[in-house]
């Protein structure tokens, strides 16, 4: 029986992921589907999730939004995490009985905290619950402003913090901060969206040039090994690469030259893309680290449907998509500025722009996996002429390779 478990994060005002919700998916015949029992998704989730791989894992020790239905909170399973481990999201379909309320107050005093999802004033209940409530959920995008208004009185009158959800714009994110909510969800957070800049980074030339050095269809070793050394930085790190446990080398690795021979040519030109996204000096806000996280998954999960499904031709330009999809948002420039100075295929810099072609819908598919968005999922694998069943088990495999390259480079980001 397979599980799938879509991880959102949650930011804080100053663009800090503080926490994630986890979205559950499940169905016995193995198929991607939204009608699927709340009970049965949740139990299966934190015995196959949380269990075989882990809280620390899956959410990097930071504490996870879990939905919770009327009759799992009537049987107790909350009481199965740490009250710092988790976020007991009440659904909004479930009934604020006498019985509830006082499950929830019991839940408070135990010291975990209690968000209400999809919050709207249209219950006679909710003042009884409200003073063991910690975060108020709200639609961004679907309540009314005169709603909002009238819960962000409630939230203030019982100092309740308030979480926007479907936080889809700029605009929207800028006016729930200045409306006092706390936390924020959504899309725009995953959206390209140029924030400041004027020109491409110094060091980023640097990186180019190795590009450069790597695409022809002989690259030489000797005059790669002769640029690479010049910068001692840039040394350390590919020694450092060289020797992770992701590659595992039979001996350890002593020169840049091994180092190259080791790694290998095509390999060396994803880790310094690699690189190149992790130094960008100007970084301020660690939004951008699971941005940098959320880069080496697409990147990674389109490499992987291509191995997969024998797309060979497309593999490393795969990886290459995946990874750039998000450097307007990191760079904060438009990507066609940013595609300029990169010396990238045409069809990969076709797919970036938006145009359609094989690598914009490896692309699309790695981008409405990260949604949870199944009828787009269901939809390009038929476009795509791939089994949608293997998807979850491949996005897996690309979490787990992207958190242990973010921790291998991350000891060299000065900005982290």
């Amino acid at each position: 029986m397979e599980v799938f478990v879509a991880r959102q994060p949650i930011f804080n005002q100053l663009e800090e992921t503080v926490a994630y919700e986890l979205l559950y998916r499940h169905n016995e015949e193995n198929k991607f589907s939204p009608m699927v029992d709340g009970d049965e998704a949740t139990i299966d989730v934190i015995v196959n999730s949380f269990i075989n791989i882990g809280i620390e894992t899956l959410s990097y020790s930071k504490p996870c939004f879990i939905n919770f239905t009327e009759n799992l909170l009537k049987n107790d399973v909350p009481s199965y995490f740490l009250p710092q481990n988790i976020v007991v999201e009440v659904l909004e379909s479930v009934s604020l009985t006498e019985e509830i309320i006082k499950y929830i107050q019991t839940l408070n005093e135990r010291g975990f905290k209690v968000a209400l999802d999809d919050f709207v004033l249209d219950s006679k209940d909710y003042k009884s619950i409200l003073p063991f409530v910690d975060i108020l959920k709200v639609d961004f995008l679907h309540t009314s402003k005169e709603m909002r208004t009238a819960i962000e009185r409630t939230a203030k009158k019982y100092n309740i913090s308030l979480l926007a959800e479907k936080v889809e714009t700029r605009e929207d994110y800028e006016e729930a901060k200045r409306l006092g909510y706390t936390y924020f969800q959504g899309y725009f957070f995953c959206k390209p969206t140029v924030i400041s800049s004027h020109e491409v980074p110094s060091y980023l030339h640097s990186y180019i040039k190795i590009i450069e050095l790597l695409s022809v269809e002989e690259p030489n070793i000797d005059v790669l090994t002769e640029y690479i050394k010049q910068d001692i930085s840039l040394s350390h790190k590919l020694l450092k690469i060289a020797n992770t446990r992701t590659l595992r080398p039979r001996q350890k690795i002593k020169s840049i030259r091994q180092a190259i021979m080791f790694i290998g040519f095509k390999e060396l030109m994803k880790w310094v893309y690699i690189l190149a996204i992790r130094e960008n000096k100007p970084w301020g806000a660690k939004q951008n680290e699971e941005l940098i996280k959320l880069c080496l998954v697409r990147g990674q999960m389109c490499e992987l449907i291509t191995q997969k499904y024998e797309k060979h031709h497309l593999r490393l330009s795969s990886f290459m998509t995946g990874m750039l999809s998000l450097m307007d948002t990191l760079l904060g420039l438009p990507m066609e500025r940013i595609l300029l100075d990169l010396p990238l295929d045409d069809e990969i810099c076709a797919a970036l722009k938006g145009k359609e072609n094989e690598l914009s819908l490896l692309l699309s598919i790695t981008i409405a996996m990260e949604r949870a968005d199944w009828s787009t999922v269901s939809r390009l694998a038929n476009v795509l002429q791939i089994n949608e069943d293997c998807l979850p088990i491949l996005f897996r495999q690309a979490y787990a390779w992207a958190e242990e390259v973010f921790m291998t480079t991350k000891p060299y980001a000065s900005s982290m």
